[in-house]
């Protein structure tokens, strides 16, 4: 695997955000300010482009410059998170052309890192995280199995991480102001998760 599959996968993230943008913005109406739908087609349609415009045959360059790009376009709390993932995977993968299985387990787990080390969210916190991290174990426990069956089970375990949200308290952000009330409600941020592994899955041929 080469460069196509980071290009493969934001073009269809970007895609993806785009169809579900008013979904997202429902979604965060109730928890939030309600532009997250706005944020996350805008902020990944500039991630995609920044590669269609300036090709990179290292696959950590063009995540890098990939996150750099959507820090630009939507500089927003979710905006700077789903950023800094972009840009903490490129840095991981820097001087990579060619990608193995486990270099795919090394992409989201840094995107995921990325995105905690600068949210200071955990697991249980009702975030992104709740979404993306069973897609991490997921991932690490099939990297066995073909890349697609794995990028088909990673985001089945994302979209359920989604649903678990639903019985949590939310510790950030509106939400938390909810309190107890909180519980009832399912994460948009861990459904953009959901989403993106969504994306990873359609990528891969």
């Amino acid at each position: 695997m080469d460069v196509k599959i980071i290009e493969n996968f934001l073009n269809q993230a970007a895609n993806i955000m785009s169809e579900e943008k008013t979904h997202l913005i429902e979604e965060d109406s109730i928890v939030g300010d309600g532009d997250l739908g706005l944020t996350m087609s805008d902020g990944f349609e500039a991630a995609a482009k920044s590669l269609s415009d300036n090709p990179q045959k290292d696959c950590g360059k063009a995540l890098y410059f990939a996150g750099k790009a959507m820090s630009i376009k939507v500089p927003s709390t979710m905006g700077t998170l789903m950023a800094s993932g972009l840009m903490q995977a490129g840095k991981a993968l820097k001087g990579k052309q060619e990608l193995s299985n486990q270099d795919i387990v090394i992409l989201f787990e840094e995107y995921l890192n990325g995105v905690t080390h600068r949210g200071k969210a955990k697991i249980g916190e009702k975030t992104f995280v709740d979404g993306l991290y069973p897609a991490v174990e997921s991932l690490k426990n099939t990297k066995t199995q073909s890349l697609k069956e794995s990028a088909h089970l990673a985001a089945e375990a994302a979209m359920q991480g989604y649903y678990n949200t639903q019985g949590m308290i939310a510790v950030h952000g509106r939400a938390a102001t909810r309190g107890e009330a909180s519980k009832k409600l399912l994460d948009p941020g861990a459904l953009v998760a959901a989403l993106l592994m969504k994306a990873f899955n359609l990528s891969i041929n």
